[in-house]
């Protein structure tokens, strides 16, 4: 049988799909997980808004190019920040 695996899927690192196992085994409770991961619930809460990100982003049909996904997820990973990524995406398009 061949499964394909959906792009939200793909972009997601090692870490974060360990992190969507725990928070389904958890049966979505965010109290709980804090709890496994010793955090609060607010750190806890914004580390699943970035994950919710990420795959917003990664579903988005519009953003088709490698490059602009790249930028878009390290934004919603925090690894860059939104001024960054405007200048980027700004040369970027310059250039082409």
């Amino acid at each position: 049988m061949n499964i394909q695996i959906p792009k939200w899927l793909s972009v997601l690192s090692e870490e974060e799909l360990h992190f969507v196992k725990r928070f389904v085994l958890a049966s979505g409770s965010l109290k709980d997980l804090a709890k496994q991961y010793k955090v609060s619930y607010p750190t806890l809460r914004i580390r699943l808004n970035r994950l919710i990100d990420k795959i917003n982003i990664a579903d988005d049909s519009e953003v088709v190019n490698p490059f602009l996904l790249k930028i878009r997820l390290m934004v919603a990973d925090g690894t860059l920040t939104q001024a960054t990524a405007k200048s980027l995406i700004k040369a970027y398009e310059e250039s082409k």
